[in-house]
């Protein structure tokens, strides 16, 4: 049994999404980052950048925080959503492109221009103009491809997974999906599946998953 420390985030959603595609049992533990139960010290035990997500693994002792080692790590242990041969490092290419790129710029553009819009005009252009910036890298990957890793049109991996929930916040980003059309389509076809509505979800429903 694996237990699942997380929030209503792309971060948390990440893994959530990963478990339920796996369908693997585990437990979903709400961390309320709105509350600070993420400073916990019970929490910072097993997470000791104080940060959700993190897994608790039961069936090996195995406790894991970052969402790439997680991702990594499940994908590992079960033997699936990832890439194999050449293709295995590109897979990790592009999930380090979400964690180094994709998702702390696209953060900031909430930060600024959801939450705090007017403080910094600096602040918005700057990340605005980077995260469109990435989802031209992003929809140039996708050109001819249904997932950005794998040969061919490419397999459903890992590295969509990391992507996926921090796109589904394009209103978030002030992003018009329409203008990436290689992102738009495997946005829609990624979020039918399933199990990523109901990863989507976990801990708690938030809200429908948002459509373009």
């Amino acid at each position: 049994m694996i237990d699942l420390y997380s929030w209503t985030t792309p971060n948390g959603r990440k893994v959530s999404i990963l478990l339920e595609e796996l369908g693997v049992p585990y437990t979903a533990k709400a961390i309320d980052i709105s509350k600070g139960e993420q400073f916990a010290p019970e929490f910072l035990k097993i997470a000791p950048n104080n940060r959700i997500p993190t897994i608790v693994d039961h069936e090996t002792g195995m406790h894991l925080m970052e969402t790439g080692a997680i991702m990594l790590y499940l994908a590992d242990k079960y033997g699936q959503f990832k890439a194999e041969g050449p293709e295995y490092w590109r897979m990790v290419e592009w999930l380090m492109w979400q964690m180094g790129g994709l998702g702390p710029m696209l953060g900031q553009v909430h930060h600024f221009v959801k939450y705090n819009p007017g403080k910094s005009d600096y602040a918005e252009e700057r990340y605005s103009t980077e995260a469109k910036r990435l989802y031209k890298v992003l929809n140039t990957r996708l050109e001819g491809r249904d997932y950005v890793a794998g040969e061919g049109r490419g397999i459903y991996t890992i590295a969509d997974m990391s992507m996926w929930p921090w796109v589904s916040r394009f209103e978030w980003q002030q992003i018009d999906l329409n203008d990436y059309p290689n992102v738009k389509d495997w946005y829609v076809r990624i979020a039918a599946r399933p199990a990523v509505q109901r990863g989507y979800q976990v801990p708690k429903f938030a809200n429908d998953v948002p459509m373009p």
